[in-house]
């Protein structure tokens, strides 16, 4: 390998942003000397790969309140020790998914004269995206859509690539509730979703009366707040990294609306009610749910108006039984279901590894 092909990954924080930018990595490791750049305290540790050489900087998330101008200063002045990585590790390219880490790495490679390109996985384009977006090569799109958002940027619709286990058919666990019921996989992505665990927590009792069986993915930070014990028929984990082959082997899914859930549920064409954070950038996370909710294989449920009620009438209505050939069937998990295939995929990976060859050849 040359050298010269050296990349740095600037992606932090969360599962959204950190998965696309590992399963790129992953695809193109090896033509290309990774080094990741992340932030202190955040997700960054637990999932990226010690041969990726993860360096990280002390960023805080800006908070609104009457500093939040001076939070923003700092964020940007870390561009001089972004300066100091890009050339002690001679980068030829940076690759970038967005977070508060992308601005100051994108304004790094551009006083450099570094190629830089970064990938926006939502409908609706994240800040770094909106205003720094014309300052990169190319503009990766998880979903057309976002194109109309977006001016003045060099914009290539590549889908979001997803990790390597959603490309193949998994075996469900053996930790997973063994049974005939319904299997429910119920997640708030990597960080957890307390809403999502206190309504199920409120449900629970007739969810097992209804003799479903739930998989509840807790989140990184919500152990202490959710304390139910496991069971026949419920499996509480704080986090897990067979989440393909839950998804792909379950019944419904019950989760927020991040990016990168919403291009899981798509690949694996699996129904869902989908309960988005209702103070996400620019309400992001119900602009992504409305695309699934609108081709009828999602339920959209707002949290500031879920109730327990409404909830358990929600779920009732999707599993009620009907007769049909003699044998009885879900309807309108059916639909939705037969809706999701109606949704398009593309081969995320393979066009955005032709982009990164292309910068081979440019060296």
């Amino acid at each position: 390998m040359s050298k010269k092909n050296n990349l740095l990954v600037a992606a932090s924080g969360t599962g959204g942003h950190i998965f696309p930018a590992l399963a790129i990595s992953k695809e193109i490791e090896d033509k290309w000397n990774i080094h990741w750049l992340g932030v202190h305290q955040r997700l960054d540790a637990n999932y990226i790969p010690k041969k990726y050489n993860l360096k990280t900087l002390n960023i805080k998330t800006p908070r609104k309140n009457i500093f939040l101008f001076y939070q923003y200063i700092g964020i940007l002045m870390s561009t001089f020790k972004i300066i100091r990585i890009l050339k002690e590790k001679k980068i030829n390219l940076v690759f970038t998914t967005g977070g508060y880490i992308s601005a100051p790495t994108i304004i790094a490679s551009k006083l450099l004269k570094i190629p830089v390109i970064i990938h926006e996985s939502n409908l609706i384009p994240g800040m770094v995206t909106k205003y720094f977006g014309f300052l990169c090569n190319y503009v990766f799109l998880g979903f057309k859509k976002t194109n109309f958002y977006l001016k003045n940027c060099k914009i290539i619709f590549t889908g979001t690539p997803l990790r390597e286990q959603f490309y193949k058919s998994n075996l469900l666990p053996e930790w997973v509730p063994k049974g005939k019921g319904p299997l429910l996989v119920v997640m708030g992505g990597s960080q957890g979703a307390k809403a999502i665990n206190q309504i199920l927590f409120e449900s629970l009792e007739f969810l097992m009366k209804k003799k479903f069986r739930i998989v509840h993915i807790i989140g990184e930070y919500n152990k202490q707040f959710f304390q139910v014990k496991n069971s026949k028929r419920y499996v509480q984990k704080k986090f897990t990294n067979e989440i393909a082959a839950l998804i792909q082997n379950c019944d419904l899914v019950i989760s927020r609306s991040g990016a990168g859930t919403i291009n899981e549920l798509i690949k694996t064409q699996k129904p869902s009610i989908l309960i988005p954070y209702p103070y996400s950038k620019n309400n992001h996370q119900e602009k992504n749910a409305m695309i699934l909710a609108e081709s009828g294989g999602s339920v959209l449920m707002n949290q500031n108006k879920i109730s327990k009620k409404v909830f358990e009438e929600t779920i009732e209505r999707i599993f009620k039984k009907k007769l049909k050939n003699g044998k009885n069937h879900y309807e309108i998990l059916d639909l939705m279901k037969k809706n999701m295939e109606n949704n398009n995929k593309i081969k995320s990976k393979i066009e955005i590894k032709k982009i990164f060859n292309y910068f081979l050849k440019e060296f």
